[in-house]
């Protein structure tokens, strides 16, 4: 019975919600998780109650578990509470009365611009090895160009079709959260990077990133691509996509950009989640205020 329920709750957030890859492994991940604690003893969701669910939320705790990931799983689990009340007949979710624990409201880490500039450098400055194809470091180069300079999450990179970038009107069309469709500027240096790395891989339609087998490029690449550059650099910290994304939009406000249109560039439904960035400017503001002010 719970298989039935939970194929269709993926089916219909695939289908007709449009929810990312990498939402649909989250929520399968979160129903596991749930089914794995209650055992093998648990039969049917739908006679799961709201006190079972507050102790699955105190177990999660007592794990140490961060307030980020308990409150992903609850979402998770809300959601195809939902789905069964809307489309399978269930009175009433269980988990709608359940109090979770408020979210860490940390600063996004973000590079400083002489971090970028050498991050984006290293790519075309490393020796080859005699089993690396030639084109491989400028596709690095262009996607690394590419994530500063639009922002871009993972999952909109790694579907970026050739046809999707324009390079007469120097934009990417790119497809976000919920399938929803926006055009974002892409910068020279980026676009003269993807321009070079296509023309030594050949790459002509179909995929812009290519893997070496010449297959659409995996997350799991770029990750591996980023790590492998950052051990050539002399930046303190991980790098990922995200904190690509967060420098981007972090250094335009600090540009003077208004928050709305970087909203608009980074696909936010809301502004409340574009506001991070602004305090990321204050505190760097602050920072330079500290240190400069001869009063401070």
């Amino acid at each position: 019975m719970n298989d039935v329920q939970e194929t269709a709750f993926l089916d219909f957030q695939g289908t007709e919600r449009s929810a990312s890859p990498r939402t649909l492994i989250n929520y399968r991940e979160a129903l596991a998780a749930y089914r794995h604690w209650r055992g093998e003893g648990f039969s049917d969701w739908r006679d799961a109650t709201g006190d079972e669910f507050r102790d699955y939320l105190f177990a999660l705790m007592k794990q140490g578990l961060k307030r980020s990931t308990i409150r992903l799983r609850f979402a998770a689990l809300r959601s195809f509470y939902k789905f069964l009340v809307l489309r399978r007949g269930l009175a009433c979710s269980p988990v709608a009365g359940v109090l979770l624990p408020k979210a860490a409201r940390g600063l996004p880490v973000i590079l400083s611009l002489a971090q970028i500039d050498e991050l984006l450098a290293i790519p075309l400055h490393q020796a080859l090895d005699k089993k690396t194809l030639a084109w491989l470091p400028l596709r690095d180069a262009a996607i690394l160009e590419l994530f500063y300079s639009c922002g871009l999450r993972i999952a909109e990179l790694l579907a970026l079709d050739v046809k999707d970038v324009d390079f007469i009107g120097e934009s990417v069309r790119v497809f976000g959260k919920g399938a929803k469709e926006r055009i974002v500027p892409v910068g020279g240096p980026a676009l003269a990077a993807i321009q070079r790395y296509r023309q030594a891989a050949v790459v002509t339609s179909g995929p812009l990133f290519l893997s070496k087998l010449r297959r659409r490029i995996t997350q799991q690449a770029v990750d591996q691509l980023l790590k492998k550059h950052l051990k050539h650099s002399s930046i303190p910290f991980g790098i990922s996509p995200h904190k690509l994304r967060h420098s981007f939009a972090t250094h335009l406000l600090d540009a003077g950009a208004d928050l709305r249109s970087v909203q608009a560039l980074l696909g936010h439904a809301s502004l409340s989640t574009t506001q991070i960035y602004t305090h990321v400017t204050q505190e760097r503001l602050k920072t330079a205020y500290d240190s400069a002010h001869p009063r401070a």
